[in-house]
């Protein structure tokens, strides 16, 4: 699973998605992308699930960009514990997707292959996306 090697603070705020994304809202690699429709937090696992589920139908050959990378720590406290005594301790990474975000990127399959695929990866995660493709010329 994707997660940073080490952080400039372990801990950070919730913070709130606002706006489009400023950056990666283009294919830059792939002939099909996969395009983040609403705000949401996606985790490590969401990412790697989406990613097995899209390289399982393409059955390994082409290629696959994953464009987003998982490094949010998000804190938990253990079950039944009071209130108080500070923040809890780093349980998951979670990346902030705004919309028009590009998650993954395909290439080197047919069309009706990385539509299927693109579709199978987007069952898994937790927001609403986009098939989009490179316009030829």
């Amino acid at each position: 699973m994707l997660q940073p090697k080490k952080t400039k603070y372990r801990k950070q705020f919730k913070g709130k998605i606002h706006g489009l994304a400023k950056g990666g809202f283009t294919l830059n690699f792939g002939s099909y992308g996969l395009k983040s429709v609403e705000p949401e937090r996606v985790t490590a696992r969401q990412i790697e699930a989406a990613r097995r589920a899209l390289t399982r139908h393409m059955k390994r050959s082409g290629q696959v960009w994953i464009r987003v990378y998982p490094d949010v720590p998000v804190s938990k406290k253990p079950l039944e514990v009071r209130m108080g005594s500070g923040k809890g301790t780093p349980e998951y990474w979670v990346v902030r997707i705004k919309p028009g975000r590009i998650l993954f990127e395909v290439d080197g399959v047919s069309q009706q292959i990385a539509r299927e695929a693109l579709t199978l990866a987007a069952a898994k995660l937790p927001i609403k996306t986009r098939f989009i493709e490179r316009i030829a010329g």
